[in-house]
């Protein structure tokens, strides 16, 4: 397959389609064609009987940074439309008929934390980190997090992670049920080339029927959360909070939030 997509390396190998973020610049931070061109593929992979398994992961050690909000006024370029795309991913992960596994190799953050938790499995290197920065900007989680993460680690843990905005190192993250794998950095791309091969080898199937079963188990209010967090998130992104931390963001500063 040829990557038409700016910012995405597409690769196909033995039912394998991998596709990787490729902004180093930017900690592989998502543009909007990122976005919609990698829900396109997955779409795509879920009626391919050549692909039997989807691995996201990142370059340059980095799995994704989240929406891109560097520049200056930088809130002006968000509204509803990338939200919407945002959303289009998550249900393109959740929905895709086949395993789904995020290849976390560094940080995953904001939107990007949301895509790798969309993930059916998500196998992390220890020095990877987890973090919902949305709190930093003046804005929610997104992307379906408000329910994954909850559903993965409890509630507790989910208002620390998003009310703090405290990264998670890869073994706690583990140890706390956000991740499936964790491997040392030295036998993290072996560990997690020898589950997608296991996973390449399954019965396709049961593998998609095991999903469904589960994500309807645990996931019955990802929908609510998509369209709740749609529309509060809409919000929040008119609000001089918003312009703040963006704003504070870009001159590397800690913002002043007035509530308004």
């Amino acid at each position: 397959m040829t990557n038409q997509v700016p910012g995405l390396q597409v690769t196909e190998s033995d039912g394998v389609l991998t596709i990787r973020f490729d902004r180093p610049e930017a900690l592989n931070a998502f543009t909007g064609e990122m976005v919609v061109g990698t829900a396109g593929l997955l779409n795509e992979a879920s009626v391919r009987d050549d692909v039997r398994v989807v691995l996201l992961t990142g370059t340059a050690g980095a799995f994704s940074t989240g929406a891109d909000i560097a520049g200056e006024n930088a809130h002006e370029g968000f509204d509803v439309r990338a939200l919407d795309a945002a959303n289009l991913l998550i249900r393109a992960v959740v929905q895709c008929d086949k395993p789904v596994v995020a290849g976390v190799n560094g940080i995953a953050a904001g939107v990007g934390l949301s895509v790798a938790l969309a993930c059916d499995l998500a196998v992390c290197a220890e020095s990877a980190a987890f973090l919902l920065a949305f709190a930093r900007v003046g804005l929610m989680p997104d992307g379906g997090s408000s329910a994954t993460v909850a559903a993965s680690i409890g509630r507790a843990r989910a208002m620390r992670l998003a009310l703090l905005a405290e990264p998670l190192p890869g073994r706690e993250a583990y140890d706390a049920g956000l991740v499936s794998h964790v491997f040392p950095d030295s036998e993290y791309a072996d560990g997690l080339a020898g589950i997608v091969k296991r996973l390449r080898h399954g019965a396709p199937l049961a593998q998609a029927a095991t999903k469904r079963a589960v994500n309807a188990a645990t996931l019955a209010q990802l929908e609510a959360s998509l369209e709740n967090e749609r529309t509060t998130q809409t919000m929040l992104l008119r609000t001089a909070d918003v312009a703040e931390g963006m704003r504070a963001f870009g001159e590397k500063r800690h913002p002043h939030f007035t509530g308004e």
